[in-house]
Order: structure tokens, then sequence, then C-alpha cells
């Protein structure tokens, strides 16, 4: 395990002062963007489009960051909005609106209003406050929420205004995501108006892959690093698409722990210590895994549904997140919290190693038979250690008080 100096820039949010191999697509989205008057006229849209991992999020964020910077120093006021949303995770145009405005008032609950009543009070919210806003609407893709309430508000937002006032200031959206994501976006305008052309990004050179991994573990460690890990890791991700998310997720895995290399975190000539945990909790997750994340919520309803397949009864909640816990500490998976539902928050669990890498050990489930009240089944002695089986590969783990 490495120490960390800036354990942030390994952050899915962080955005780097360059966006390396995407300058140019960069440059050319802040000629579109064409601050700080555009001389065309509103609603004023961008969109960037490519496969996962080939940075449009960079690129957006990165442009957009370009933009508030520009406008800050030509009025030499405060600082413009720059309000990004990841629509791959939220349900609905609610969730979207509801994210914008949780941005400008952080104690928002959207819980009992309407979309447009969502989108209203964004909408004045920023006239009130009278500041220039970059809109980034993250993570586009098919599946995804139907953005056309918010995209069609943005395109008139005077019909949302009070009676009598006219215009916000200059506000600025661009979309980033797949091409497929863009054109259903450009379809639930219904002609209004057009997004236009978006500008393409092409998966990264292995150049461009190896400069970012570089930076990315330089800053990480606060010093320069081994050649031998950048080129492990920018092998593993060309063959995974060359990607740059898939490449970051290597790199976290060896600056934290958990890969295959001989950077592990137990002593060498140990293999990894094997993770207390009950089989068919292994065998939710990697059910529930859609792509490389699932939802915790999912994992839960498939853990209940192969306990019981099996006669026992679910793990609590809380003792299936003290599982998960475990499994990130080892390396396997990595937690996060992000903004969903109605005005919530939804837990997701993102795998960082393949399932069937994992290194468990087979943890005996303390829950009673499904059949009947726990307090009507019979009394039996619990069975001696002699009597109790040993897994063949490593010795018994102590259990956790706390389950």
């Amino acid at each position: 395990m490495f120490e960390a100096r800036h354990p942030e820039v390994l952050a899915r949010d962080w955005v780097p002062p360059v966006a390396t191999g995407r300058e140019i697509e960069v440059a050319e989205m802040v000629r579109r963007l064409d601050p700080p008057v555009p001389r065309a006229s509103p609603p004023w849209f961008v969109a960037v489009a490519g496969a996962r991992g080939t940075g449009t999020t960079t690129v957006a964020r990165r442009a957009a960051r370009t933009v508030a910077d520009l406008l800050r120093s030509e009025s030499g006021g405060g600082a413009p909005h720059v309000l990004p949303v990841r629509t791959a995770t939220l349900r609905g145009p609610h969730a979207v609106a509801s994210s914008l405005l949780r941005h400008l008032d952080g104690g928002f609950d959207g819980r009992g209003f309407s979309v447009i009543e969502i989108v209203a009070g964004f909408l004045r919210r920023l006239r009130r406050e009278g500041r220039p806003a970059v809109l980034i609407l993250d993570d586009v893709g098919i599946g995804g929420p139907d953005l056309g309430p918010v995209l069609r508000a943005l395109g008139n937002p005077d019909r949302f205004l009070p009676e009598g006032e006219n215009g916000i200031p200059p506000t600025w959206t661009i979309l980033a995501g797949t091409p497929e994501g863009l054109r259903a976006a450009e379809a639930s305008l219904e002609g209004r108006f057009s997004i236009g052309r978006a500008v393409e990004l092409a998966p990264y050179s292995d150049r461009a892959l190896g400069a970012i991994v570089r930076d990315r573990a330089e800053r990480w460690l606060g010093h320069p690093v081994a050649s031998a890990l950048v080129a492990e890791v920018v092998t593993k991700a060309v063959e995974e698409g060359a990607s740059a998310s898939v490449a970051l997720d290597l790199l976290r895995r060896e600056l934290i722990g958990g890969g295959r290399s001989g950077r592990a975190r137990v002593p060498f000539g140990v293999g990894p210590l094997p993770v207390a945990v009950e089989p068919h909790v292994v065998r939710a997750i990697e059910s529930a895994i859609r792509g490389q994340e699932a939802r915790v919520g999912e994992v839960r309803r498939r853990e209940a549904e192969l306990a019981e397949a099996e006669g026992a009864r679910p793990l609590p909640a809380t003792t299936l997140w003290r599982r998960i816990v475990r499994l990130e500490q080892a390396g396997y998976l990595r937690r996060d919290i992000r903004p969903g539902g109605i005005g919530g928050t939804r837990s997701v669990v993102r795998v960082l190693t393949p399932v069937d890498e994992w290194v468990t050990l087979a943890l005996r489930s303390d829950s009673r038979r499904a059949a009947g009240s726990w307090a009507s089944s019979r009394w039996e002695p619990p069975r001696s250690p002699a009597e109790l089986p040993l897994p063949a590969t490593a010795p018994p783990l102590p259990s956790d008080p706390a389950d």
C-alpha cells in the first residue's frame, strides 16, 4: 500500500488542471461556448460525445472551469456557477432537476414537488442571484433519465419566471455522454431547437493513457513514480479498450492495494488474506453487477433471494453493510454515495477486481432457518469446536463481535 499525499486526485469528480490528451477538444469546446457573451442567440448548448472512458467528463468539466475563469477575469466579480450533474445515477427528470436546484440550495428536498415546479425554482434562483452559470449534464446515455423537461425549460426560461420578469444571467449547458445518449436527448427537445454537432472523442492512445496514469500517480504520491507501474497499468487498460476510467481504477488498486502485482499489502511470500464473508453475499454482488457497479439496494435484494433459496434468513442490513466494508478494505470494491431517488441519496458499490479473483473465507451464517418464527423454533445446543468444519485453505478468522 502506497502512502497517499493527495488521494483526491483519483476521485471520480476530480478535474485535472490540464486535460492530458484532450487539449484540442477542450479548446474547441471553449470556442463553441464563446464566453463571455456568445454571438449566437440563446439557448447555448454544446455537447461532447464519446464511448465511456474516452474523457467526456474531463473535457466537459475542464471546458466549464475555463469558461468560469474567463468570466471571472472579465467581470472581476464573484465566481460564476459551475453545476455538474451525473445523470446516469438518477431516476427520471425529477431527480435531475432536484440535483440542479440542490447546487443552489443544499437543503432542498424535492419530495412533493413536480418537475415543472423544481425547474421553475431553479431558474428563478438563477435570476435572483444574477451570476452566470455553466451547467454540465454528464454521463448521458441510453437508459438514463429523460432530460427533455429540463432541456426544454432551459431553452425557454421566461415562461417559468414570475410575471413581468424576463431573462436569466448568461447560462451555458454542456451535455457529455455517448453518441446514442446525446441523440436521445436531442430527440427529447421535440424539434424546438438543436443541441448542435457534438465534439467527438476517439479512444485514448497508449501514450496519452501513460501520461494520464503517470500524472495521477505522481500527484497521489507527491514524487516520481516507477515506469514499470505505469506500463503495467496501461497494458491492462489497453486490453480492456483503452479506457481512462479503467486505467484509473487499475491505478487505484495498485496504489491502495489489492492488486495482483508484487506490491501487495501483506508480507512477501504470503498470499492475500481471505476475507470472511458468506458465499451467497459474494454471489449476490456478482449477480447484481451491471458493467462495473451496482446499487446496494439491488445487492441486498439479491442476497435475500439467495439466502432464502438456501433456507436461511437474509442478513440484517447493517451486517450486509459490514461485509461490503470488509471487501472494500481488501481492495475488491469501492463504495460511493451519490445523489439519487426523490431528493435522497443512493449507495453504490463499484467492483475494482473481478469477482472470480476474490480470495474469501466461507463464513457460516448464524441466521436461523426461514421456516417459522425464530421464537417458536426448537433450541439446539451449539456444536463443540471439534465438530465445526475448518476451511482447507486458511485458518478461521475471528468473528465480527458487532454482527
